[in-house]
């Protein structure tokens, strides 16, 4: 009986939460008026707008992809009452102690960045833990008096776990839509739903971050979550994905191109049928790079790799720490005006060193470990190190 571990899957989960680091850290210092963040360098430069851009088409569609991936795999093990609960202690206690203890930094400089929040960073977590009234656009989430800033993802992730499972008895009784898709077919139909859910939607919903009325984003992240589940061990399609990885690759390239040319060539008001034809080639673009990623990684990743133990359990709790420390350490250095090769090095070298020390200090302390979403060191050693982007194990 072939193994059921999918090192592929664990290794693309790393690498996607450590693009997700360096796309933040980089954040900070992307120019251009639709590039705003929390605190932005004042080296800033629009140079790296077209890698960022490549980047921020795909980047969530493929966490939550591999998010899908992860329920087959935890499902074939797990009861579907227990893995609501697992799933509902993994994501919902991380965020809910990361909003309150890891996150209040991040609010707190972008308002003082934007002037609208005193210095003190504990009368402002006085404030910030009363509930209390900021001034308008003080900080993203200040109508609410508290944000979740990065961890939005866990909120998303649990209610879309939670929709899957009310819709789990339906789902097992329909076909899998991607089984039987080969060549050609496999490349444009898993792409039509996404580009119909942003030529009807995304003109309506704007990406706010707001869970309840993000219909836009959940419809695409819904249906990503989804592929990953039918995807699951469908061994037929992932040597498809793997023989058609170099045409993907080569198609999404030149589509990007073209894309990028139009995104950076027309003027921002263009008519109704040019964008309808420009969100349907970013769409196009989205999943040929799925497709690409997924079918180098699984020629070429699938190995027990000396580093993927290692990084299975570092994912998740860097990914809680990462966005407070760059933050943090901005706040700090752009000050200091120390030049726009020595900050964004330090910048960077600051938050990793700061994520291994604080992972290595969470997995030795039992209490730490489930807020920062590890788990129980028996658990972790006895079971599968194949992980969700949550940081469920199979038969955790």
């Amino acid at each position: 009986m072939p193994s059921s571990r999918r090192h592929d899957i664990d290794a693309l989960r790393a690498i996607a939460f450590g693009m997700l680091i360096l796309y933040h850290w980089a954040m900070l210092y992307v120019g251009g008026e639709d590039w705003g963040w929390h605190i932005k360098s004042t080296y800033t430069t629009e140079a790296i707008q077209l890698p960022m851009l490549a980047v921020n088409r795909w980047r969530m569609d493929l966490i939550f992809l591999i998010s899908g991936l992860s329920v087959h795999f935890l499902l074939r093990d797990t009861r579907i009452g227990r893995f609501i609960a697992m799933r509902s202690w993994r994501l919902l206690l991380p965020l809910v102690f990361g909003m309150w203890v890891v996150v209040p930094i991040q609010p707190y400089v972008e308002g003082v960045s934007n002037g609208l929040v005193e210095r003190g960073f504990f009368a402002f977590l006085v404030r910030y833990y009363g509930h209390t009234t900021w001034p308008e656009g003080a900080f993203a989430g200040w109508e609410h008096g508290f944000t979740w800033n990065h961890l939005w993802y866990l909120a998303y992730l649990w209610t879309y776990t939670v929709a899957f499972a009310l819709l789990l008895p339906l789902l097992r009784r329909l076909p899998n839509p991607l089984a039987k898709l080969r060549g050609l077919w496999l490349l444009i139909v898993p792409a039509i739903p996404l580009a119909t859910f942003t030529l009807l939607l995304q003109p309506h919903f704007e990406d706010t971050g707001d869970l309840v009325h993000d219909w836009f984003r959940h419809s695409v992240y819904f249906t990503m979550f989804l592929y990953g589940w039918w995807l699951g061990t469908n061994e037929a399609v992932w040597a498809e994905l793997a023989r058609l990885r170099r045409r993907a690759l080569i198609s999404a390239i030149t589509l990007f191109a073209f894309y990028a040319a139009c995104v950076f060539v027309l003027p921002e008001e263009v008519s109704e049928s040019l964008q309808a034809g420009i969100w349907i080639l970013r769409n196009l673009y989205i999943w040929w790079m799925l497709c690409a990623i997924l079918g180098y990684g699984r020629t070429y990743l699938d190995r027990p790799f000396a580093w993927l133990p290692w990084a299975n359990e570092a994912v998740y709790p860097w990914y809680v720490l990462h966005q407070s420390l760059i933050i943090a350490i901005a706040f700090v250095l752009v000050p200091m005006h120390v030049g726009p090769v020595v900050e964004p090095a330090l910048v960077l070298i600051g938050t990793v060193a700061g994520c291994a020390l604080l992972h290595a200090v969470i997995r030795r302390v039992p209490v730490l470990r489930p807020l920062f979403g590890v788990k129980r060191r028996q658990a972790s050693a006895a079971s599968m190190s194949f992980a969700s982007d949550s940081g469920v194990s199979v038969g955790a």
